[in-house]
């Protein structure tokens, strides 16, 4: 990863920070972006002054399309990309709104798409993209429907781009991840009972009964976005200790 410079949106905390540490660590130059004013904070004190920290919403289609613009402002090529930012929601049918839906595809789904379209005349020939998605999208996962429909939107959206942006040297892959032990499972909106339930089930689901750690995913991510994966284009790899086969 010397002397590359690597886009992480999301990049503040869990998953996204991981991969920026360990890209970091490697020699790349990373960008990241958040949006709450704290983890960006934070994010700068932990990574240090050589990465450039954005303020950016990923929910907001403004936000989207102006991620390009402000990357400019910090760097005038990119070499890859990890679309990390996502948001989730659990509950029951009854208990979702038309708020929810559309915060969450407007993070998941929207925001990805139009991150991707503004920052596109930075990538360089040849460069990656990797999409951060679920294992959620390949399974029924009550209390999950609206969250696992943007998943597999993003898994789609992998899988179609990869072919659109490859005459332009732009290789597309996904990773899914399983339980991974992030700021996430706060933010589900469940009660703590229901909460401390749903992680307990999650841990037993795996083959090694335990949730998965950001740096796990963040050496995935950083094989996606190197050379070492050249040949690797249009797949979604699942990092899930073995969730999807039980």
């Amino acid at each position: 990863m010397k002397n590359k410079t690597i886009l992480i949106t999301g990049g503040t905390s869990g998953i996204g920070l991981a991969t920026a540490q360990l890209l970091q660590g490697e020699g790349a130059r990373v960008l990241v972006t958040g949006r709450n004013p704290e983890t960006l904070a934070a994010a700068q004190a932990t990574l240090g002054p050589s990465a450039i920290v954005i303020a950016s919403d990923s929910g907001s289609i403004g936000g989207a399309r102006e991620l390009g613009a402000a990357v400019r402002k910090h760097a005038d090529k990119l070499d890859g990309a990890f679309l990390n930012a996502g948001v989730a929601r659990f509950g029951p049918i009854e208990d979702m709104t038309a708020e929810i839906f559309d915060q969450m595809f407007g993070v998941n789904v929207r925001g990805v798409y139009f991150q991707l379209q503004s920052i596109l005349g930075l990538l360089t020939r040849p460069s990656s993209v990797v999409f951060n998605a679920s294992v959620v999208a390949q399974l029924g996962l009550p209390t999950a429907s609206i969250y696992s429909a943007t998943k597999a939107a993003v898994v789609s959206l992998g899988k179609t781009l990869s072919v659109e942006l490859a005459p332009r040297g732009v290789r597309v892959n996904t990773l899914s991840p399983g339980p991974i032990a992030t700021p996430i499972y706060a933010k589900l909106g469940l009660p703590a009972d229901a909460q401390k339930g749903f992680e307990e089930q999650m841990a037993s689901q795996s083959l090694f009964k335990r949730f998965g750690t950001p740096h796990e995913v963040a050496k995935l991510a950083r094989f996606l976005l190197s050379d070492d994966s050249s040949y690797v284009i249009g797949v979604d790899v699942t990092i899930d200790g073995g969730v999807r086969l039980t």
